[in-house]
């Protein structure tokens, strides 16, 4: 049995020896991005650093680890409440509030865009006034709810869609576990690569990207890769929002074939073989 090359990671990627016990995996946001662009559905991507110490040189959507002040139930909200959430994601009311202000969170932390609005109606339409918050927001100096609240903004949950739930391989020294959500861009900002964790930022057809990858352009790991052909399978922006997601827990392992490392998903052959 030999898998599909999106599933091989990079030479180098897994540190070995591998744990003997696996790492808890740190709860984590990731937000797809969407705009309709002149060639139809685009995401917008970033190649991380080489030098970051988790998917470093992958090219990603934005994202990251929550923060324990994401669980900060001060933050006026918009939109479906943490219990919707929970439903969804299949956690606590409590973490899935800091999921969701994660995804606003690193997003606008990565890319410069904000969810968020001056009312449940509005969004911001120029972030450019949050520059200094931004950096602050980065470095730890603020937290989003103070930042919001600064700033008299309604987090836009509603602007949201929950995608899916990924797991990192108990196998990884690293271990994150994510749950992927769908945002369309909203009118008038501008997604940027300001941010010290990416090396290039920009907007793809979910198709282009896919090609890229095929030629060697960039390194997806399969998270993405799997992502980016379910988008692909939408012909507009309202397809994808409007898709009915049943989210499952992902859990791949990792098996050694021909000297490099693959991941196997749950129900494929070889998934509950020992490593």
């Amino acid at each position: 049995m030999r898998l599909p090359e999106e599933r091989v990671l990079p030479e180098g990627f897994v540190p070995e020896p591998l744990p003997e016990t696996p790492v808890e995996p740190k709860d984590a946001a990731t937000v797809v991005l969407l705009r309709e662009g002149p060639s139809g559905l685009e995401v917008f991507l970033q190649r991380r650093v080489k030098a970051m110490a988790f998917a470093g040189g992958m090219t990603v959507f934005p994202g990251g680890g929550v923060d324990e002040r994401d669980a900060d139930a001060s933050v006026a909200w918009a939109g479906p409440g943490p219990q919707w959430w929970a439903e969804r994601f299949g956690c606590s009311p409590a973490l899935a509030r800091a999921l969701v202000c994660a995804a606003v969170r690193e997003t606008f932390e990565e890319s410069g865009v904000l969810l968020a609005g001056p009312d449940e109606q509005r969004v911001v339409a120029d972030t450019r006034p949050y520059a200094e918050a931004r950096t602050a927001l980065v470095s730890r100096e603020l937290s989003l709810a103070r930042f919001l609240e600064e700033n008299s903004l309604v987090l836009r949950a509603d602007l949201l869609r929950p995608w899916a739930n990924w797991v990192t391989p108990e196998e990884e020294p690293r271990r994150y576990d994510t749950r992927f959500f769908l945002a369309a861009m909203p009118d008038g900002q501008r997604a940027d690569g300001v941010t010290s964790e990416a090396v290039e930022a920009y907007w793809a057809t979910p198709q282009r990207a896919l090609q890229d990858w095929a030629e060697g352009k960039c390194q997806l790991l399969p998270p993405t890769h799997v992502t980016l052909t379910e988008v692909a399978g939408h012909d507009s922006l309202a397809s994808a929002l409007r898709a009915e997601r049943e989210l499952v827990k992902i859990l791949p392992k990792m098996i050694k074939q021909d000297g490099r490392w693959r991941i196997v998903l749950p129900g494929e052959p070889g998934y509950q073989e020992e490593r």
